[in-house]
């Protein structure tokens, strides 16, 4: 393949208003100039509402990064046979159609990476402008840690298996707005740049996010008859934005990645430690209470989630439907992936097998199943999309924790689950094993099973539902041409 260079274009155009949802789109020929949108602290918070929605793009963590491509690697959904769908099942990258669906995600990725760095070109010249305190650091952070997730994201698909890395260029890791091609950086400069930006991120949050001082309740009712009153309501809902334990929260996924676990443990137990003011957990493990109440996804669980209005059209075109499904009977998923336990919540409330209009059986995935209508727009709304989730730092920590400690998160993880206790092992890679197939049961649908497999460098027996005919292969090719540009 020949060498690879990019130019990330960002000029931001027309803000409009739908239903309760911001709309900012990225477009070279400006309707907004950036002087007239970064001319007020209402036109930077805008800006990167923006790019949060470009997060919700079906090219990227509205579907391709959750639901469907990432998970179609890994053979989570049933196929038809010469598809596009099976061919990536069976890592074949120099299909057309493989090819489309991966450069569609680098694109995206790096568009995001264009609009916070849109954002990030002229915040500091701008710093007057803003009149709420602590915004303009709140702003400036979160783009940082938006841009190290999207970085990282493109890093563990389109980099190498962590383990086994040399000192040549991969990958550009874009800082700067600029028509000027961003050349490729090796694998340890793109680590450190990373790990910069969340390091700076964290020293701005750290002491003025309100998600410290206040619980996640009080921060989704905000208000003079509450007990959280921000000057400006951008502080609040926080879960739905890149905060300080968001931050950390990524910090521990990446230094595991970085195979730096004394790191990761220490980044991942500040999150599990995290206390509201009365002392209850900030972020606790759900359980099969909230499965009842129909919090499929765990809204608990979540410390960084992107609220998606349009997710009650997007389960029934993709999961209701029957389009996304895994087998016709309850026994592939529950047998095979589950281990038929007859208790775990996940395995009980998140599958239900459905009679299509042909009078087809599907066996459909229920995580994203909502109701038409909530009674407010937070309160009993589970409109959200995990970004990241407690459930996962207890993982990240029963991997990199002594083993005593280890052994009380793992018992807290497999209580939540209603699974039985089961005693760890002293050995790394013995323990690497057993925890394998609990991220694939524990973030079904959510993208990040793939990611695991690649990490630990999976042999195929080890990777459930592998077809027979497939050669794994963990790294995707970077998109061809000599060019990609996003806007």
């Amino acid at each position: 393949m020949t060498k690879m260079k990019y130019i990330v274009v960002g000029l931001f155009s027309l803000l409009t208003i739908t239903s309760c949802d911001k709309f900012l789109t990225v477009n070279p020929k400006t309707e907004m100039t950036q002087e007239v949108l970064f001319s007020s602290q209402t036109g930077f918070t805008d800006a990167l509402t923006g790019v949060y929605i470009q997060m919700k793009g079906s090219s990227i963590y509205g579907q391709a990064m959750s639901w469907t491509t990432i998970e179609q690697l890994i053979s989570n959904w049933d196929v038809t046979t010469n598809t596009t769908e099976q061919r990536t099942g069976l890592y074949n990258f120099a299909d057309t159609g493989v090819q489309g669906s991966m450069s569609s995600i680098f694109a995206a990725e790096y568009s995001v990476v264009a609009g916070v760095n849109a954002i990030l070109a002229q915040i500091d010249a701008k710093k007057d402008i803003f009149t709420t305190p602590g915004m303009y650091e709140t702003i400036k952070a979160e783009c940082l840690a938006l841009r190290a997730y999207c970085h990282f994201d493109i890093l563990r698909l389109f980099g190498p298996v962590p383990s086994i890395t040399t000192g040549d260029n991969i990958l550009p890791y874009v800082t700067t707005l600029s028509k000027v091609a961003n050349p490729q950086i090796p694998f340890a400069a793109f680590k450190a740049q990373l790990l910069k930006d969340l390091t700076d991120a964290e020293a701005l949050l750290k002491d003025i996010d309100p998600i410290t001082s206040y619980s996640l309740a009080a921060l989704g009712a905000p208000g003079p008859s509450g007990s959280f009153n921000p000057a400006d309501k951008y502080l609040a809902y926080r879960f739905f934005r890149m905060n300080y334990f968001a931050i950390k929260a990524l910090q521990a996924r990446a230094y595991l990645w970085f195979n730096d676990p004394a790191a990761a443990y220490t980044a991942a137990k500040l999150v599990i430690d995290a206390k509201n003011p009365d002392g209850s957990v900030k972020f606790r493990l759900g359980a099969a209470s909230d499965m009842t109440a129909k919090d499929y996804a765990l809204s608990c669980e979540q410390i960084f989630a992107l609220y998606d209005w349009n997710l009650y059209t997007r389960y029934n075109s993709l999961f209701a439907n029957g389009t996304l499904k895994k087998g016709t009977a309850e026994t592939t998923v529950k047998t095979q992936l589950y281990g038929n336990t007859g208790t775990d919540i996940r395995e009980v409330n998140l599958w239900e097998l459905l009679t299509q209009s042909n009078q087809a059986k599907t066996y459909v995935f229920k995580k994203n199943k909502q109701d038409a209508a909530t009674a407010s727009l937070f309160t009993n709304d589970f409109k959200r999309l995990p970004m990241l989730r407690i459930s996962e730092m207890y993982l990240i920590a029963v991997e990199t924790a002594p083993l005593a400690d280890a052994q009380l998160l793992w018992d807290a993880f497999r209580t939540s689950r209603n699974i039985a206790k089961t005693t760890l092992v002293a050995d790394p890679l013995q323990l690497q094993t057993l925890l394998m197939p609990e991220y694939r049961r524990e973030f079904f649908g959510e993208g990040q099973a793939f990611f695991t497999y690649k990490r630990l460098n999976a042999i195929k027996a080890s990777v459930l539902w592998t077809p027979t005919a497939a050669t794994i292969n963990y790294v995707v090719p970077l998109p061809l041409g000599e060019l990609v540009t996003t806007y």
